[in-house]
């Protein structure tokens, strides 16, 4: 009984990293689902503009973020991450590819106001700028999610399940021990039949034992 008791606690502390790293690995992978579908998008916007499909124009960047299948009027500005015309809020590449929204109703104006002097721009006007061009700040990229607690959650929900089968199996099923484990002329039975079926002669159990002299290397 000791040693099933003991066997639920390793369990138990063996379950619990498990749980975390299989739960952050599965949200992370669904969270990066709809990134993957974006640049998907803008790749295959991408190779229809340059082959004379796009029309231009696009859509409300608020309606499918961060943009549609096509880039639109939204000017290309850098590199971005891997050179193709798409937009992601990454702190390893700070700077996208193309501007967040496109430069039409408010955002054309500013974008007029912003070639002349900087002075006469409000500070609403240089954080609605910002906003046309990035969708997040640096900040808002590395701010905490939570993630944590739905990871705690699910590793308590799993401890609590394996405590409650070791209790169900500590009440329910028995734990006699098999008499082949107690009975010491059993036990001798048992280790004398492995030895003559020669169970592991090379690394295993009978490689200890001499055939010849009928003995145990180590009494010889």
């Amino acid at each position: 009984m000791f040693l099933v008791s003991l066997s639920s606690v390793f369990s138990l502390c063996l379950c619990l990293p498990l749980s975390m790293a299989l739960t952050k690995t599965t949200k992370a992978a669904i969270g990066i689902l709809p990134a993957m579908r974006t640049l998907l998008q803008l790749q295959v916007g991408g190779a229809r503009r340059a082959m004379g499909g796009g029309r231009g124009g696009g859509g409300d960047p608020s309606e499918d973020w961060p943009v549609k299948v096509r880039i639109g009027g939204r000017q290309v500005v850098g590199y971005g991450s891997n050179g193709e015309e798409n937009y992601l809020d990454d702190v390893h590449y700070p700077f996208p590819a193309i501007r967040f929204k496109e430069d039409k109703g408010d955002v054309a104006g500013l974008r007029e106001k912003e070639k002349g002097d900087w002075k006469q721009l409000t500070l609403a006007d240089k954080k609605a700028l910002y906003r046309a061009s990035f969708a997040q700040t640096l900040a808002e990229t590395e701010a905490a999610t939570g993630e944590w607690k739905g990871i705690l959650g699910t590793a308590m929900i799993l401890v609590s399940c394996g405590i409650l089968c070791h209790m169900f199996a500590h009440a329910v099923l028995p734990y006699d021990i098999p008499a082949s484990l107690e009975d010491e002329e059993k036990m001798r039975a048992g280790v004398q039949f492995m030895i003559d079926a020669r169970v592991q002669p090379i690394e295993g159990f009978t490689s200890s034992y001499d055939y010849e002299k009928e003995d145990w290397k180590w009494n010889l």
